[in-house]
This record gives structure tokens, C-alpha cells and sequence, in this order.
């Protein structure tokens, strides 16, 4: 290995794989040194060191000077040594792109699906492969090979002598990130996210607001005909979002992560981080969302346990907890109120309230407060398996109707004909019902009321 190949190699690697022409050196001199000891005893000291400049090899064995290097490298063979610089060179690489994707995590990033397979991908990232496992892909969307894909990098590892990069597609940032990507007052920093919580493919909430009382937050996210958040939906595989306007105001924002449902008033228990909300009965299944999702997305979004009930079923919980929690011992009305008013209204609720809060509000010792905590999670127990038992009896009991019913067998045959003939009469036969103006307007069904209309000329519409 003569100055000139030396130069050579250390100028080829440097341009095409990018890596400092230092470590390259340092490189082939530790390759030099391990290829040399091969030849001498373990406790010799090598040193080999190359001229930055011009590439000649200089060395010491023990302190004292080698008289012919080149000839002593001739002698224990380039193989060893060119695998030693390759290992090295490795090495460089992975650390190269690790410090290059290290600092990129939370960021975007575009790449081409290279192999597709087991659920998961592998995304050409430009001289890196990157992960995307199946766990962070937005249910129900699919990638091909050769498809672009947009995702955000999670993690950065190195991993032997590579470096390995896992890509996300369902964390909440990076809907955050699409958005700073889209909407140029988030960037410029006029419009703020101020929380966000998601439920991929499905649907997120995003609470914005604005530092210049001038720009609307919701309808700058929004954009001119939708066309901004469309953007973002698209790339999201068409999931729902939300963009709620923030408040400080938990009584404010509340509300607001709520809608589309209406909201009659909201109670804050301070001591259990709950906010009871109140609605009409025509709002409550809008408000708790499609298998409790509306509600779930607006508790993590305003960082508030969030019950919905109506008047009523507050007022009849309100009740329930007082009497139950007053047949408690050491437990007086006066305290069962306080606990009601704190939003404990469960012997569930009661059995998890921290002791010292308790013996504040009751005046009472430790001895007497866990007391009262071990009786209330008792009597949850207890519930929890009278409930259990209550519904089981009720599937035996459906499941013993339903065979009765279908053991039974009409037996008059004879007559049954002449009764289907007089019913069949009796159902031409129209029966004219009056109801009370009241009845009608509440209760008439949609078959009721188009009876009711005139038929239209030239036949019923479809």
C-alpha cells in the first residue's frame, strides 16, 4: 500500500460516502495495527501513522523506530487489513446517518416504499432504509411498493453497523406536523396548537389559538372552501378532525371540544379532576360519541375526566351517593355532601380519595379515614357482583323465554284458515284512530303522517 493508493482511497471515500477524510485515516492506521500484530507478541506496542499530506507510512514497534514499514505491511498482507477498513468504514457510515437522523426525530419525511410485506414497510429514506411498522401505519390504509409515503421519524438506534429509523403515521404529532406543514400562520407562529389527541383513522381533536386578535384560528385552519384541512384529511386517509378553539377557560374550552354537541352547563370537581357536563337528552348520545369516542378525545384534549349525564341523572346520582355514602360509618351527612360536592359520587370514587383530603374534610384521624376507604371499596366489590349476577340471570331467563317460544305449536288447525280469512278481511277493513292533538304531535310515526298527506298527481313518489 504505497502514499499514492493511500491518498487515492482516502480521496474516493471522502467524496462518494461522504465521510471525513480524518477518520478514513484513522481508519486504515487502525487497520495497519491489527493486520501487524498478527507478527509479534501481545504485549508489543504498534504504532503506525500516516502523513496527512502525502500519504508516506511511518511506524514504531515499542518506541523504537521501523525501518521499513512498507515492507512490513507488504509482508502480513492488504487482505487484513482491507477488512478491517471496510468494518471501519461501516462504522463511519452508521454514524454519519445516525447523527444525520437523530436530530430529525419528530420531524417529516418523505420516502418510496421499497418492500411492502407482514403488514409492515420499509421506506427508502435516500441512503437509509427506515421502518414502518404495521403498529404506527393508520388502520385500514394499505402501501405498495414504489408508492411515496409521508410519515414522521420516532426513534433512531444504531444497531450493529447500521443505523435503524422507525417512521409513524398515528401519533398525534404528526398531525401536528401536517399542520405546521400546511397552514403558514402555525409556522410563522401567529396561530399556536395548543393541545391535541387522536384516535388514527378515526378521528382528532386539535385545540388551536391565535396571538393576533385579527386572525381567526379555526377558519385559518380551515382555509378558503375547506381546501387547507382538506389537504391534511386527505393525507390522513380521509380521518375526521375537529379544530376547536382553545380557552384557558376549562368552563370555556370544555364546550368547545365537545362540539358538535350542545352543552347546558359544566360542574369542575377540583379534588377529583373531573368535569361533569351537563346536556339535553337529545344531545347525550352526540356528545359521548360513537362508542364514547367524542367524549374520550375531548377528556385528553382538556386534560379533564369528562362525565356526561343529564339533570336528571345527575340529580338521581347526587341522591344515591348521599344515602349510600351517610349508611357508612364515621360518615355523616354533612361529610357525604362535601364528598358530592367534591364530584364523589360512587363508592368506586370514595375508595380511591387520598386519606389526607379526607381527614380534612371529616376532621377525623388516618385510622378512622381508611377505614371509611376500606368499607366504600368493599361495598364496590359488592356491587360489581350483584351487577354481574343480576345480568347473568337475565341471559338465562331471555334464553329460557325464547325456547318456550319456539316449543309452542298451534293445535285447531281446522279453524285456522277461517281465522286468517276473517283477519286478512279485518286488516283490508282501514280502522280510523282520532288522537288527541297532543298524541299527535308527539308520538305519530312517519308512516302516520304520510297516510295523512294527500297523494300527489299521477301516482306516489318513490
Amino acid at each position: 500500500m504505497n502514499p499514492g493508493e493511500i491518498m487515492r482511497i482516502v480521496d474516493s471515500l471522502h467524496r462518494d460516502k461522504e465521510i471525513p477524510t480524518e477518520i478514513v485515516f484513522e481508519a486504515i492506521e487502525s487497520a495497519l495495527v491489527t493486520a501487524a500484530r498478527r507478527y509479534f507478541e501481545e504485549e508489543d506496542e504498534v504504532v503506525f501513522l500516516i502523513n496527512r499530506e502525502n500519504g508516506t507510512i511511518s511506524g514504531t514497534l515499542n518506541d523504537k523506530v521501523i525501518e521499513d514499514p512498507q515492507e512490513l505491511i507488504g509482508r502480513v498482507g492488504a487482505q487484513t487489513a482491507k477488512q478491517v477498513i471496510i468494518q471501519k468504514i461501516r462504522e463511519a457510515e452508521r454514524d454519519r446517518s445516525y447523527d444525520e437522523f437523530i436530530d430529525q426525530v419528530g420531524d417529516l419525511v418523505n420516502g418510496v416504499i421499497h418492500r411492502a410485506d407482514g403488514g409492515g414497510a420499509s421506506v427508502n429514506l435516500g441512503g437509509v432504509e427506515a421502518s414502518l411498522p404495521r403498529s404506527e401505519q393508520i388502520p385500514g390504509e394499505s402501501h405498495r411498493p414504489n408508492d411515496r409515503v409521508q410519515a414522521m421519524i420516532v426513534d433512531v438506534q444504531k444497531k450493529g453497523s447500521r443505523v435503524s429509523v422507525v417512521l409513524s403515521r398515528t401519533r398525534p404529532q404528526f398531525v401536528q406536523q401536517l399542520f405546521e406543514q400546511e397552514i403558514p400562520e402555525i409556522s410563522d407562529e401567529v396561530i399556536h396548537i395548543r393541545a391535541i389527541s387522536r384516535e388514527a383513522g378515526c378521528r382528532t381533536k386539535i385545540a388551536v389559538d391565535s396571538y393576533d386578535e385579527r386572525v381567526d384560528c379555526v377558519g385559518a385552519c380551515v382555509g378558503v372552501r375547506g381546501n387547507r384541512i382538506k389537504n391534511i384529511i386527505d393525507e390522513l386517509s380521509g380521518e375526521r378532525i375537529d379544530i376547536v378553539r382553545f380557552d384557558e377557560d376549562p368552563l370555556q374550552l370544555i364546550p368547545n371540544a365537545l362540539q358538535p354537541a350542545e352543552v347546558n352547563e359544566v360542574i369542575l370537581c377540583q379534588m377529583m379532576g373531573r368535569a361533569i357536563v351537563l346536556v339535553r337528552e337529545d344531545q347525550l348520545s352526540l356528545a359521548i360519541g360513537r362508542r364514547g369516542q367524542n367524549v374520550r378525545l375531548a377528556s385528553k384534549l382538556c386534560a379533564w375526566d369528562i362525565e356526561i349525564m343529564t339533570q336528571t341523572e345527575l340529580e338521581e346520582q347526587i341522591n344515591n351517593a348521599i344515602v349510600g355514602f351517610s349508611s357508612l360509618d364515621n360518615v355523616t351527612e354533612d361529610l357525604a355532601n362535601q364528598l358530592v360536592g367534591e364530584g364523589y359520587l360512587s363508592y368506586d370514587d370514595l375508595s380511591v380519595i387520598e386519606p389526607e383530603s379526607l381527614m380534612e374534610m371529616g376532621d377525623m384521624s388516618e385510622e378512622t379515614a381508611l377505614a371509611i376507604m376500606e368499607e366504600a371499596e368493599n361495598r364496590a366489590e359488592e356491587a360489581e357482583v350483584a351487577a354481574k349476577a343480576g345480568t347473568g340471570e337475565k341471559d338465562v331467563k331471555d334464553k329460557e323465554e325464547a325456547a318456550q317460544g319456539s316449543q309452542e305449536v298451534p293445535t285447531n288447525e281446522a279453524n285456522s284458515g277461517a281465522e286468517v280469512e276473517e283477519s286478512t278481511e279485518s286488516d283490508i277493513a282501514p280502522v280510523e284512530v282520532a288522537p288527541s292533538e297532543e298524541v299527535s304531535n308527539e308520538l305519530k310515526s312517519e308512516t302516520e303522517r304520510a297516510a295523512e298527506e294527500p297523494a300527489p298527481e299521477g301516482g306516489t313518489g318513490s
